[in-house]
C-alpha cells in the first residue's frame, strides 16, 4: 500500500516536471515538494518492518549523494558566473571565432568542443561553458534548442569512455568488468553517433550567423588568473582523481578557495563594489533545488523497489537487447543506482556486452531532458528549453543514440576476443 501510495507521488512528480510550462509552476518546487513528502511518509509508515534508524540512514546516503552533487555544482557554477559577469567567456568566443560561419558549420563544432570539452573535464562544468558559448551568440529560440539538444548529447557522450568522465562508467570498471583499453573503443562510436546527431539537426539550416563586432573589454589580469585556476583545478581534479583517488569535490571546494583568496590579493587595491565571494550568490538556486527535489524522488524509487524490478529484463531478452533498453530506461530513471543495481544482481555478460550496457547507461540519459546531469542544467539556463520542446527533438536522439549503440557492439566484435 505503502509503495503504490510513493510511486503514485513519484509518477504525479515526472507529470509536474512534462507540464511545468502549462501549469507554470517551477520544477523545483514541485519536486522538492513531492520528493521530501514521499521520505516523510517512508518514516511514518517504513516499508517490510525496517526500524526508523533504518530509514534514517538510507536517508543519510541519499542526502550525501545530494551534498556531494549540490556542494560540486555550487563550485563549478560560481566560477562560470565570475567569468561570465566580467565577459571573459564571451569576449574569448569573439576573439577566437571568425566574422561569420554557417549554421551548419557552427552546429558541427558546438558538438566537437562539447565532446572534447567533456573528455577532459567533468560533464557539468563541460554543460556550464558549453551553453554559455551558445548562449552568447544570441540565437533565436528554435535554433537554440538544437544547439543545446547537441550539446546534451555531446557531453554525455564524451565521457562514456572514460573513467573520470562519467560515474558509471567507473563504476563499472571498478567492478572489473572493462578494462581501460576496452573503454577508449567507445571514442569512435560515441564521437560518430554525435557527428550524425550534428549533421540532423543542422538539416534545413542554409543560413550563416554574423558575429556581431563588439568592442570587447579588457580582459583584466585577475580575470586571466582565475580562469587558470578554473582549468588547473579541471585538471588537478581528474589527475588526483585517478592517481590518489581524491574526491572531486574536494579538489573543486580547494579550487574554489583558491580562487577567493587570489581574488581577494589581486583585488586589494582596486576600488570594486563586488566581493569576489557575492558571486557566490548569482548561482541560480533554481537548479540546485531541482537537483535536490529529483535525487530525493530516486532514492525514494530505490527504497520501494522500482530499481531492482529493471534486472528482471535480462531474464526475458538477451544482453545485447537488454542493455540497449536500459540505456533508453536511465532517461527517465538516474543511471547511478539502475547500474548499482545491475551490478548487484551479477547479471551474467561478457566484455562486448558489459562495454554496450557502458555506452547505454552514459548517453542513453540524453534520451529525455530530465534523463542526465546535462540535460537538467541546460533546461534550467535555457527558459525555451522544456521537457516538451526538447521532447521534439527525440527522434533524432533515438537514431543517434542507436547508432552508437550499434557502433559499440560492433567495435567489441572487432577489438575484443
Amino acid at each position: 500500500m505503502v509503495s503504490g501510495v510513493i510511486l503514485a507521488l513519484i509518477i504525479i512528480a515526472f507529470v509536474l516536471i512534462v507540464i511545468e510550462d502549462i501549469i507554470h509552476v517551477n520544477k523545483a518546487k514541485t519536486t522538492l515538494f513531492f520528493g521530501t513528502l514521499c521520505w516523510i511518509i517512508l518514516f511514518i509508515s517504513p516499508l517490510h518492518g525496517q526500524s526508523p534508524e533504518s530509514v534514517q540512514k538510507e536517508l543519510d546516503h541519499n542526502i550525501l549523494e545530494i551534498a556531494t552533487l549540490w556542494l560540486f555544482l555550487m563550485a563549478a557554477m560560481t566560477f562560470v558566473a565570475y567569468l561570465n559577469s566580467k565577459g571573459f567567456i564571451q569576449s574569448l568566443v569573439h576573439r577566437v571565432l571568425p566574422n561569420e560561419m554557417s549554421e551548419r558549420n557552427l552546429m558541427y563544432l558546438i558538438g566537437a568542443f562539447a565532446f572534447f570539452f567533456s573528455s577532459i573535464s567533468d560533464n557539468i562544468t563541460a554543460t556550464l561553458i558549453s551553453l554559455a558559448v551558445v548562449m552568447s551568440l544570441k540565437l533565436d529560440a528554435k535554433k537554440l534548442i538544437k544547439y543545446a539538444t547537441l550539446i546534451v548529447f555531446a557531453v554525455n557522450s564524451g565521457g562514456v569512455s572514460l573513467i573520470t568522465g562519467d560515474v558509471t562508467t567507473l563504476m563499472i570498471f571498478l567492478a572489473d568488468k572493462v578494462t581501460i583499453a576496452n573503454l577508449l573503443l567507445l571514442v569512435a562510436p560515441a564521437a560518430l553517433s554525435v557527428f550524425i546527431l550534428a549533421a540532423m539537426l543542422s538539416m534545413g539550416m542554409k543560413g550563416t550567423i554574423t558575429f556581431e563586432k563588439v568592442e570587447l573589454r579588457r580582459i583584466e589580469k585577475t580575470d586571466i588568473t582565475i580562469a587558470c585556476i578554473f582549468v588547473s583545478t579541471i585538471v588537478a581534479t581528474l589527475m588526483f582523481s585517478v592517481w590518489y583517488h581524491i574526491p572531486p569535490l574536494l579538489t573543486f571546494l580547494f579550487g574554489l578557495s583558491l580562487m577567493f583568496l587570489v581574488a581577494q590579493f589581486l583585488m586589494r587595491k582596486k576600488d570594486v563594489n563586488k566581493k569576489i565571494i557575492d558571486y557566490v550568490r548569482e548561482i541560480e538556486y533554481d537548479t540546485l533545488l531541482f537537483f535536490v527535489g529529483v535525487l530525493l524522488l530516486v532514492g525514494a524509487m530505490k527504497e520501494i523497489g522500482v530499481l531492482n524490478q529493471f534486472t528482471h529484463l535480462y531474464e526475458v531478452l538477451a544482453p545485447e537487447y537488454a542493455n540497449y533498453f536500459m540505456g533508453i530506461l536511465s532517461a527517465a530513471v538516474d543511471n547511478v543506482p539502475l547500474t548499482a543495481a545491475l551490478l548487484k544482481a551479477d547479471i551474467v555478460m561478457d566484455t562486448r556486452q558489459w562495454l554496450t550496457f557502458t555506452y547505454a547507461t552514459g548517453v542513453g540519459g540524453s534520451m529525455l531532458i530530465i534523463g542526465s546531469a546535462a540535460g537538467i542544467i541546460a533546461m534550467s539556463k535555457i527558459k525555451e528549453l522544456t521537457f516538451v520542446s526538447y521532447l521534439r527533438m527525440f527522434m533524432y536522439l533515438m537514431i543517434a543514440y542507436t547508432i552508437g549503440y550499434s557502433s559499440s557492439y560492433l567495435v567489441g566484435c572487432l577489438f575484443i576476443n
